[in-house]
């Protein structure tokens, strides 16, 4: 799952940063409001960290401007404020969830997870594909009740195709779902990743389908992907 974090402090965004990195997100870091208004022009994210208090341009017209061009990624503001009005005035402007600094590290991912769930349409943290299963608290999955074994980036794809819930995403969405913006991404790295994860799901009843000129589709083989 790539993250924008967007925080002026930059030792906390370091710290931050490296914290949710371990936690398998990819994390592209802004420290000021008008960078991170350009990037959210062209760049897709799973979720949003939004300081309010940023230089160049505040975290209150970052908002504003995203939810302007009709994005709407989920954003979770970062503030020293607590105050009602500013809690008032962040969901006013289309904010999804706000977290008062200082916060604890595994309330602000137990927040992300919840955030990432509801904008993929599901309301539960555990999803079944067949005998695929993916718990969203923990983001691990197992095969037949197994531990399934998967590399960073794999976890990454399959995590992907499990939210979205029996659509298709394309090797470009993939990419700009796994890749940073600092990263080097190709359509070449997304399909031997998808090869790794079809051997490992060889023999199962859900396996990754290729549907010509949309991308890939996880299916269960005899029965629809369902929530738990």
């Amino acid at each position: 799952m790539r993250v924008l974090l967007v925080e002026d402090n930059r030792p906390l965004a370091d710290w931050l940063a490296k914290a949710l990195r371990q936690s398998r997100f990819v994390v592209d870091c802004m420290h000021d409001g008008a960078d991170a208004d350009h990037v959210l022009r062209t760049q897709d994210y799973a979720v949003v960290l939004l300081d309010v208090s940023l230089p160049r341009m505040d975290g209150w017209e970052v908002l504003r401007r995203l939810r302007a061009r009709g994005n709407h990624a989920p954003v979770l503001l970062l503030t020293a404020h607590g105050g009602v009005e500013d809690r008032v005035r962040g969901l006013d402007l289309g904010a999804d969830d706000y977290l008062s600094k200082p916060f604890e590290l595994a309330e602000l991912e137990a927040r992300m997870r919840a955030l990432i769930r509801r904008a993929a349409g599901h309301d539960k943290p555990a999803l079944t594909c067949g005998s695929l299963c993916y718990d969203s608290t923990g983001r691990t999955f197992a095969l037949d009740s197994q531990p399934l074994s998967l590399t960073p980036r794999e976890h990454a794809v399959l995590e992907h195709l499990m939210l979205r819930s029996g659509k298709p995403a394309s090797k470009e969405a993939l990419s700009e779902k796994i890749f940073g913006i600092d990263q080097t991404a190709s359509a070449d790295a997304i399909e031997i990743y998808i090869h790794r994860l079809r051997k490992k799901l060889d023999g199962a009843d859900v396996a990754i389908v290729t549907l010509r000129g949309l991308g890939y589709l996880l299916e269960a083989r005899q029965a629809h992907a369902k929530v738990a």
